[in-house]
């Protein structure tokens, strides 16, 4: 049993009463422990002048599976020293890994730690190469990950939708189809990309708006998620539908979110990267900021919350599920090469390079919007503090993130470097609000944990996990949560003052729902007819996921009872 006192800080955990004071917490076998007044710890650490948080917890980060690899592979620049320095590393724990915006595994967990994270999800795992996305993110030591698997343009989905109609008569059906799919790929929640999109995409189809029919099946978006919302809803996972909605990318597209939030007819929901969803068509551009009408049905909307998908300036990569829309933008690939490709029937994939410039009016605004959601949305519970690594830039930029939301003067100066069309007309300029670090507690910490169900995750309370953050605080904030004095995973120091000390094996989040088995011969004759894969090889067990993990702990997460409407 390991014992740690971290004495004299000022903790910052808004979950639990007390945020804010200064005082002393235990970190006992793993777990966070009342101090016991004269007790005896292995380690006292002294954090005077410092911040204490619960380790950070990245909502949705793109970091495993075929979709990443192509990334990697396609940006070969992006991992030679020439694309920036990428030195060996001089820790002896460290193994070499390179890349910026599609890093290696061992160099997403390196710096995700260095920051002070201790958990990361994956937002887009397709069922037929689940094992493939589990191995990669079991390839990263210390953080703790899960996934959430992609449904809704598979095309055993949309058969199931046509053939029940409109109301969808046969939603038992799919209900056991959506728990099965999750057991199967040992999921921690359902994620739709582009409802009915990637399909339609294949038939020729080349948008589809919230009530536009698929060419073939005839199913409209607004029924793929209403139907899969409530199936979320009534199998007790306690993640809301993930959903990546219609026309990314578009201006005007912000009719389609709003109609989005209106399928939902009240039930909770996750609207992921919202930036890219969030564009007006007014000025003489037809391309605007639509922040506020976003923020206002957020706000209206208490089983609704966000993550942002900010856009950060400079080189990147972007990789998604969705490729109608990448198709689209294929065009202004930046370097001049991209990836499309379609994945057992079941989803699709595009990879395609881009640069944000500060220059590019489009661009600039696609930064102003943002930010104006970050600080138009009245409840810091409903949104999350995400770049939609690497689709809006790296992870690694979360803390230059952190300082634009809490320092007004730096934002401003950031501002003035604008497209001058931007700079100038924006709301953004007279945003006078600055996050404090409560809100950034929750955006980082506590309302992820939340949104996952993770009840011992993303607060300081008496028996949570000892994931914890130690950072110097300093008025520079971008400093300060760059690199925190020491970092705690399960009460073991896994990083000082930026350097590895320590690299445990993270465990695997994920859910079981249960499903009545009748749906397998369904399933079995959809397998077997339209993929590679045989039926019996496709559900992952929990021996093989814990391999995958590289025999990190399991760590399925609670069900909760609710009502059938």
């Amino acid at each position: 049993m390991s014992s740690v006192l971290i004495r004299n800080g000022r903790v910052i955990d808004p979950a639990n009463p007390g945020s804010g004071t200064v005082r002393d917490i235990g970190l006992v076998d793993g777990r966070i422990s009342e101090p016991i007044p004269g007790g005896r710890y292995d380690e006292t650490v002294d954090a005077a002048g410092c911040v204490v948080m619960a380790g950070g917890i990245d909502l949705h980060t793109h970091i495993g599976g075929g979709k990443v690899n192509l990334a990697r592979l396609l940006m070969t620049d992006d991992h030679r020293a020439e694309a920036g320095p990428i030195a060996l590393p001089t820790n002896d724990l460290e193994l070499p890994s390179c890349g910026q915006c599609a890093p290696g595994t061992l160099a997403t967990a390196y710096r995700y730690v260095e920051m002070g994270y201790t958990a990361a999800f994956e937002p887009a795992m397709v069922p037929s190469n689940a094992r493939h996305a589990h191995m990669e993110m079991g390839d990263m030591p210390v953080l703790d990950h899960g996934a959430y698997v992609m449904l809704g343009s598979d095309e055993l989905m949309l058969e199931l939708l046509a053939t029940g109609g409109p109301e969808a008569r046969n939603f038992a059906q799919i209900r056991d189809y959506v728990a099965w799919t999750v057991n199967a790929s040992k999921a921690m929640g359902v994620k739709v990309v582009n409802p009915g999109g990637i399909s339609a995409f294949k038939f020729n189809q080349r948008k589809l708006d919230v009530d536009e029919p698929h060419v073939h099946w005839g199913v409209t978006p607004r029924q793929v998620v209403r139907t899969l919302a409530r199936a979320v809803h009534e199998l007790g996972m306690a993640h809301p539908l993930h959903i990546h909605g219609s026309n990314l990318g578009v201006a005007g597209n912000i009719v389609s979110t709003l109609e989005t939030i209106q399928a939902l007819e009240g039930l909770p929901a996750h609207l992921t990267h919202v930036q890219f969803h969030a564009y007006g068509t007014e000025g003489p551009k037809k391309f605007s900021s639509a922040a506020l009408e976003l923020a206002e049905a957020v706000n209206g909307n208490p089983n609704v919350s966000i993550d942002v998908g900010q856009v950060i300036f400079g080189q990147t990569v972007t990789a998604s599920g969705d490729t109608m829309r990448q198709h689209a933008q294929s065009a202004l690939a930046s370097p001049r090469k991209w990836v499309g490709a379609d994945i057992e029937c079941t989803a699709g994939c595009g990879v395609v390079p881009f640069r944000y410039r500060e220059q590019s009016y489009v661009n600039a605004l696609q930064w102003v919007i943002g930010l104006e959601l970050f600080l138009l949305v009245k409840n810091p519970w409903q949104v999350v503090l995400t770049t939609d690594h690497p689709n809006g830039g790296p992870f690694t930029h979360y803390p230059h993130l952190i300082r634009l939301l809490m320092d007004r003067s730096f934002r401003d100066e950031q501002i003035a470097r604008l497209h001058p069309e931007v700079a100038a007309n924006c709301a953004l300029r007279s945003m006078t609000r600055e996050l404090t670090l409560d809100e950034i507690a929750v955006l980082t910490r506590a309302g992820p944990a939340r949104l996952l169900g993770l009840t011992d995750r993303g607060h300081l309370g008496a028996g949570a996990a000892a994931d914890v953050a130690v950072y110097r605080d300093q008025a520079d904030r971008e400093a300060m949560f760059a690199t925190p004095e020491q970092v705690y995973k399960d009460g073991v120091e896994v990083a000082r003052a930026g350097r590895i000390v320590a690299l445990p094996t993270g465990g695997v989040h994920f859910v079981e729902p249960g499903y009545d088995p009748i749906i397998e011969k369904t399933l079995r004759r959809h397998w077997d007819h339209n993929a590679s894969m045989r039926f019996e090889h496709v559900a992952i067990s929990h021996d093989e996921l814990c391999r995958c993990s590289c025999g990190g702990r399991l760590l399925p997460a609670a069900l909760f009872e609710r009502e059938s409407s």
